[in-house]
């Protein structure tokens, strides 16, 4: 492929983190594609209120095209003008008329372009489709050039493959240095555990498991709870909501608690391989991170040195219990330093590029986990 790429995205949101977990993914890989001198455009649909709740303008990095869901022309002209990229991305997870893109934007494959589906919840798509024979997107996955995740691991590689795919790249989360790191902290974020996520069916048991029940096992200690969707559930007297809390208060939240909870959904914890985003956030900015365990971790954080690893709540009561403010910092400067080196959508976009075959492109680093090519 050509060295410098013109890529169109049909994604959630670029511009706006509300009901949106994977903004900072979207931001971090257009940012670090943008440095190496791509040039990008992001479709995305006028739906679930984000446009009134945009926490970023227009970014110098992606070009940002918003179209209007309720108008079948809007997302006609998107297409048309995306014919043209050299390559072409339909995200899971759009919110709006996603089996309508599916589809088209793998018609708009043709000689000297590429179109590609990117799984931002492979587990979910997988579901999806082990759960519906007839779901047309089994016939569309051959279709695609590749199939990128942003999680999954060699389970989801191995998955897509048996269902067709051309080849199946994990791209994974990562830390844009310039967005998220160490910030003074902040009064209304001051924690001895805090948990920054919204409420969602397939997380509030490990919710309730990881952080309510460590939270009444410790009465004198104080948690946080932010994200969207908790209002109206009980929980115990030493949590405290935050509510939504945007992007530009995460790195003073992640500076300030004692330790942050990183809880995966039901699904990412079965997959594995899938460290969230905030993970990255978190440890960018020098946070003692807690987390559910789940497989393939330490490929990512070394357990019990830059990461603290619960397997369930009592698990995570205990440490809480016995963590103090030094071997927080300590555990949250070695996270910093591990995923400076390692972690970074820079050396994502190395990937991806090596995935695309961008002519002149630095060798793809070796990743924690390798990733998987299906013919």
């Amino acid at each position: 492929m050509p060295e410098r790429l013109r890529i169109a995205f049909f994604a959630s949101s670029l511009v706006s983190a509300y009901w949106n977990g994977a903004a900072t993914y979207y931001r971090g890989l257009a940012r670090a594609l943008h440095a190496r001198g791509h040039a990008l455009t992001f479709y995305e649909p006028d739906a679930f209120e984000r446009q009134r709740h945009r926490d970023i303008p227009d970014p110098p990095y992606a070009r940002s095209v918003v179209w209007d869901p309720g108008d079948p022309s809007a997302l006609e002209r998107c297409l048309e003008e995306a014919a043209d990229a050299d390559l072409v991305v339909k995200a899971s997870g759009v919110g709006v008329h996603d089996a309508l893109l599916e589809a088209r934007v793998a018609g708009l494959r043709r000689p000297g372009n590429r179109v590609a589906f990117w799984d931002v919840d492979a587990p979910a798509t997988l579901a999806r489709l082990a759960a519906d024979p007839g779901d047309p997107f089994h016939a569309l996955v051959p279709r695609y050039d590749l199939v990128f995740t942003y999680g999954g691991g060699d389970p989801v590689v191995r998955a897509y493959a048996a269902r067709g795919a051309r080849r199946c790249v994990p791209v994974y989360n990562a830390l844009d240095p310039a967005t998220h790191h160490p910030a003074p902290p902040d009064r209304r974020f001051e924690a001895d555990l805090a948990l920054l996520a919204n409420r969602l069916p397939d997380r509030e048991a490990r919710v309730d498991e990881f952080f309510l029940r460590p939270a009444a096992a410790l009465p004198d200690r104080r948690f946080l709870l932010g994200g969207a969707g908790w209002e109206d559930r009980a929980v115990p007297p030493n949590v405290r909501r935050a509510g939504h809390v945007g992007t530009a208060d995460h790195n003073a939240w992640n500076s300030t608690a004692l330790a942050v909870l990183n809880v995966s959904r039901d699904s990412m914890a079965a997959t594995g391989f899938s460290p969230a985003t905030r993970v990255f956030e978190a440890a960018g900015a020098g946070a003692c991170i807690v987390t559910d365990a789940w497989e393939g971790i330490e490929r990512f954080l070394a357990p019990g040195e830059e990461i603290l690893v619960a397997r369930d709540g009592a698990e995570v009561a205990a440490l809480v219990a016995g963590l103090d403010a030094a071997r927080a910092r300590r555990v949250g400067a070695a996270a910093r330093g591990r995923v400076l080196a390692e972690h970074t959508y820079a050396r994502r976009a190395e990937v991806v590029e090596a995935a695309l075959g961008v002519r002149g492109a630095r060798p793809a680093p070796e990743p924690a986990l390798a990733q998987g090519w299906a013919e």
